[in-house]
């Protein structure tokens, strides 16, 4: 009892422990140091109680005890990772990729003062977004154009503005439930219309729109299925057969493509992606899409239309409550400009570059990336594999690729555990028993990070 005694009074206190010269700049707040200091006293306290130690560290290893902590509970919050595991719009990885100009546009946006909604040619107020809504106009043809926090939110104030206190009418085999549980059904409730449905989960035909039409009917809404497919005895109502529907019944027709494009997408083989362009010239009064995933900008979503419908949405009190920010705004412009040329758009933005990119460049950079870790001690191997684009956009459609598979020193499950622990976690996805890095989703800037680190698991 008496040494338990002596070694608790051996520990130093907390002041004693700030005044350490190792914890003067160690990239960590005074506030997130002191809390990794008392949280390291208060264990080795708990540890000698319990007879776990006999002795008290010098104040410098519990110095650096305490800042590896800090360190590693700052590193708890939103943070940048490789992604190794071939899925281009990955969900949890924060889907699409910025270009450089849109996130060097964002920075000068949060960082400074902006013209947000500020005319500096004639010194009025301005317009949020209205240079925006010209490049969406002049991308798509539509009449007018604005922007939201999220496509979710696009539907939102869609309905609130052109629908509340009527019916919407959609095929029963769209009333879909995206991610984190959002559901049409729910988000028509919010908006205080009625959920018309129509048809079975398989099939609905023209007929079923006609006979579900009343007075109150407000709208007719077609929702893409972005994250799932119905295949085999299906049968579906085109937008073309769905407007030509309204043009007759003065019902307007609320196309929602979800994921959305603004190229055309068969270029780089995937066939079931709704075309904003396509909608609008089909007749569709207002079309709403994500301003992320194939698109690549920042995460919005976008709404394109008739003046008319847009109109009655910026006056909205939702509009307020779901509009976007300055860094969202200056992302997406600079987004938007370079799709005045498909070819510089296919460069620039990500998930068009991946998605363009050859098979013989990505068996090239697999190569270059295992020469690197082998010739750094490590060991590695060239895989063929298949990449997806993900984030709820075309699903079950892959394309062939390469990865790089470091070789076995250890299991599939310890490597991959071992690299995303790392200070820029590496994230891999494990196919039959054997990590996997697909180099489509990787930045070639991170080449030699990612050589060093797992050459790293072979000399430690």
């Amino acid at each position: 009892m008496r040494e338990t005694e002596a070694l608790l009074r051996q520990i130093p206190n907390v002041d004693r422990m700030l005044a350490n010269p190792a914890l003067a700049d160690g990239g960590v707040y005074r506030h997130e140091i002191a809390d990794a200091v008392r949280e390291v006293l208060s264990g080795l306290r708990v540890r000698i109680i319990a007879s776990e130690t006999d002795f008290v560290p010098q104040d410098d290893e519990l110095a650096q005890c305490a800042l590896k902590l800090a360190r590693d509970q700052a590193q708890q919050g939103l943070r940048s990772v490789i992604n190794g595991t071939g899925v281009m719009l990955h969900s949890n990885l924060g889907r699409a990729c910025i270009s450089k100009a849109a996130s060097q546009a964002a920075k000068y946006a949060a960082a400074g003062y902006s013209t947000l909604e500020y005319d500096h040619k004639n010194g009025t107020r301005g317009l949020r977004a209205g240079y925006i809504e010209k490049q969406l106009c002049d991308i798509t043809g539509c009449e007018a154009a604005l922007i939201v926090n999220n496509n979710a939110a696009a539907v939102l104030l869609i309905l609130s503005a052109i629908a509340s206190g009527g019916n919407v009418i959609v095929s029963r085999g769209e009333l879909v439930e995206i991610g984190g549980g959002f559901r049409v059904p729910d988000i028509m409730a919010h908006c205080g219309c009625e959920l018309r449905e129509v048809g079975t989960t398989n099939k609905t035909r023209l007929s079923d729109y006609y006979e579900a039409i009343d007075n109150n009917t407000r709208a007719l809404l077609k929702v893409h299925s972005s994250n799932f497919k119905i295949v085999g005895f299906t049968q579906s109502v085109s937008i073309k057969e769905l407007t030509e529907l309204g043009a007759e019944r003065n019902i307007p027709v609320i196309d929602d493509i979800g994921s959305g494009a603004l190229v055309d997408m068969r270029k780089y083989g995937i066939y079931d992606e709704p075309f904003a362009p396509d909608s609008l010239k089909y007749g569709a009064e207002v079309v709403s899409q994500s301003g992320d995933k194939l698109l690549g900008g920042p995460q919005c979503g976008i709404v394109l239309g008739q003046k008319r419908y847009i109109d009655a949405m910026k006056k909205h009190p939702m509009y307020r409550a779901t509009r976007a920010d300055k860094m969202k705004i200056a992302a997406m412009e600079a987004t938007l400009r370079v799709y005045s040329d498909p070819l510089t758009a296919e460069r620039n933005i990500p998930v068009l570059s991946m998605l363009a990119m050859p098979l013989d460049e990505l068996r090239l950079r697999a190569e270059k990336l295992c020469g690197e870790i082998n010739k750094r001690g490590g060991d590695a191997q060239v895989i063929s594999t298949k990449s997806a684009t993900g984030g709820g956009t075309v699903p079950g459609l892959e394309f062939e690729s390469f990865a790089v598979m470091p070789t076995e020193r250890l299991s599939a499950e310890e490597t991959e555990r071992t690299l995303r622990a790392q200070h820029i976690p590496i994230i891999g996805r494990i196919e039959k028993d054997r990590l996997l890095l697909d180099v489509r989703t990787l930045f070639q800037e991170d080449f030699d990070y990612i050589a060093d680190t797992i050459a790293g698991l072979f000399q430690s």
